[in-house]
C-alpha cells in the first residue's frame, strides 16, 4: 500500500476525529478498527460518499443498535456539499456553521455534541450593554434537571443525572423479626436473664430482664426491562441499583438485580462490584439482549421458577421497572404477575409512561400489572425517583398506592 499523500495524511486526521467523534456518541469503536478503516479507505478511493459511507460503517460499526448514531454522527461530520473536493483539499475536522436546522431529536443533538464536545457554535456578536435583571424567582438549571425526562436529555445532562441519581436514597421500614436481643427498654419480659441474674444471687430478683426484637432491613429484587422503548430509563435505574447496593448507611438488606428483553439475566454479581463504571459495563456484557424485543410474561415465568424462592424468602420487596407493554402470551403473563405478587412483600411497578399527562392503561399488559401490583409510581425523571423515596419510606405494607 503507497504511503499516503499530504493530502491522505488530513484525511488520516479526519476519520481519527470522526472516530473519536463515534466513542463520544456512545459507539465503542478500538484503535484497530481505526487503522483498518485508514486502509480500507486507501484501498477503495473516493469514488463517492456513498461509498465512503459504506466504507466507514463496515469497519467502525459493530452492533446493529449503533446504526442509527453511526448515521447521525457521519451526517453531521461530513455535511458538505463539496465532499470530495472538501477532503481533497484538507477539510479541517471541524463542522461548519450551516443554516438552522429544523428541532433534533434526542439522538441528533447526543451526535452534535460527540462532535461539538457539548458547545454549541455561534456566529461572533459584536459587544452590547448587558442588562442584568434580577432572577431570584426562575429555576435554576439544577432545578430543570430534576423536573427533565431522562428521554429528553443530553448527553452532559444524563451525565449529570447519573451522578445526582448516586445520591438519592431509598429509605424503607425494617422488618420485625422472631429473634430478640436484651435491652433496658424492651417490651416483654426476658424470663430466661431474669431467672440466671436471680441465681447469682441466691434467687432473689431485684429487677425484671426485658427484651425486644430484633428488626431487619428487607431485602431488594430488581426486574428491569432493558428493551429499546426502556434502554435510556434502564441505564439510568441500574445506576440507581448500584448506589442502593453500595449505600453507607444500609438500608435494605440484600440488593439483587436482574434484566429482561428477550430472556432473563441474573446481574447481582456486576452490581456488587465497588465502580460504578466497572459495574455498569459488566452488566452491558452479561445482558446480551440490551435495547432488543420484550417478553416480559416469559421473562417473570422463569424468575419465579428458578429465582424467586431464593430471593424472596425473607420478605423481599419487588421492583418491577418496565412500561408494561406485553406483546406475548397475556394469558402466561397475567398468570406469572399473580403469583410475583403472592410470593413477594411488596410489588412495586416503576413505570416511565407515567410521565404524560392524562396517562391512561389502554393496554392489555399495562391493565393487568395495574390490578395485581401493590404500587405504580413513575421513574423518569430525578424528581419521580425522590418522589418513590419518599413514599416507599411511609410504607412498605400491602397497600395499593398509585403516584
Amino acid at each position: 500500500m503507497q504511503a499516503p499523500s499530504d493530502a491522505d495524511g488530513r484525511l488520516v486526521d479526519n476519520i481519527v476525529h470522526f472516530a473519536q467523534a463515534l466513542r463520544k456518541a456512545g459507539i465503542r469503536v478500538g484503535s484497530g478498527q481505526v487503522e483498518v478503516a485508514i486502509q480500507a479507505v486507501c484501498v477503495t478511493g473516493f469514488s463517492g460518499k456513498p461509498d465512503f459511507y459504506h466504507t466507514l460503517r463496515a469497519t467502525l460499526v459493530t452492533r446493529a443498535d449503533d446504526l442509527e448514531v453511526f448515521h447521525q454522527v457521519f451526517d453531521l461530520f461530513w455535511r458538505d456539499p463539496g465532499f470530495l473536493d472538501a477532503i481533497m483539499h484538507m477539510l479541517s475536522p471541524q463542522l461548519r456553521d450551516d443554516a438552522a436546522p429544523a428541532p433534533a431529536s434526542p439522538a441528533d443533538r447526543r451526535a452534535r455534541e460527540a462532535l461539538g464536545d457539548g458547545e454549541e457554535r455561534k456566529p461572533p456578536t459584536q459587544e452590547r450593554d448587558e442588562i442584568v435583571e434580577y432572577a431570584a424567582f426562575t429555576w435554576s438549571a439544577a432545578e430543570i434537571l430534576k423536573a427533565k425526562d431522562f428521554e429528553q436529555m443530553t448527553t452532559a445532562e444524563l451525565t449529570e443525572a447519573e451522578q445526582a441519581v448516586r445520591q438519592l436514597d431509598l429509605p424503607v421500614k425494617p422488618l420485625r423479626t422472631r429473634r430478640f436481643r436484651p435491652t433496658p427498654a424492651g417490651s416483654r419480659p426476658d424470663a430466661r436473664a431474669t431467672l440466671r441474674a436471680a441465681v447469682r444471687r441466691a434467687g432473689e430478683i431485684d429487677r425484671i430482664a426485658k427484651k425486644d426484637t430484633v428488626p431487619r432491613p428487607p431485602d431488594l429484587v430488581a426486574l428491569c426491562d432493558i428493551s429499546g422503548s426502556m434502554a435510556v430509563y434502564s441505564r439510568i435505574l441500574l445506576r440507581y441499583l448500584h448506589a442502593l447496593s453500595h449505600a453507607r448507611v444500609r438500608s435494605w438488606g440484600r440488593v439483587h438485580g436482574f434484566t429482561f428483553g428477550t430472556q432473563l439475566t441474573n446481574i447481582s454479581r456486576s452490581l456488587a462490584l465497588r465502580d460504578p463504571d466497572a459495574a455498569l459495563a459488566a452488566v452491558g456484557q452479561e445482558a446480551r439482549d440490551w435495547e432488543g424485543g420484550t417478553q416480559i410474561g416469559a421473562a417473570i415465568e422463569t424468575f419465579n421458577k428458578q429465582w424467586a424462592r431464593r430471593v424472596l424468602s425473607r420478605g423481599a420487596v419487588v421492583l418491577l421497572i418496565t412500561d408494561g407493554l406485553e406483546r406475548g402470551d397475556l394469558g402466561l403473563f397475567e398468570r406469572e404477575v399473580a403469583r410475583l405478587t403472592r410470593q413477594a412483600r411488596h410489588v412495586i411497578w416503576l413505570n416511565p409512561l407515567l410521565r404524560w399527562e392524562g396517562f391512561e392503561p389502554r393496554a392489555s399488559g399495562i391493565r393487568i400489572l395495574q390490578d395485581h401490583v401493590d404500587s405504580v409510581h413513575a421513574c423518569h425523571s430525578l424528581d419521580s425517583l425522590g418522589a418513590l423515596s419518599e413514599v416507599l419510606s411511609r410504607t412498605t405494607s400491602r397497600r395499593r398506592h398509585r403516584a
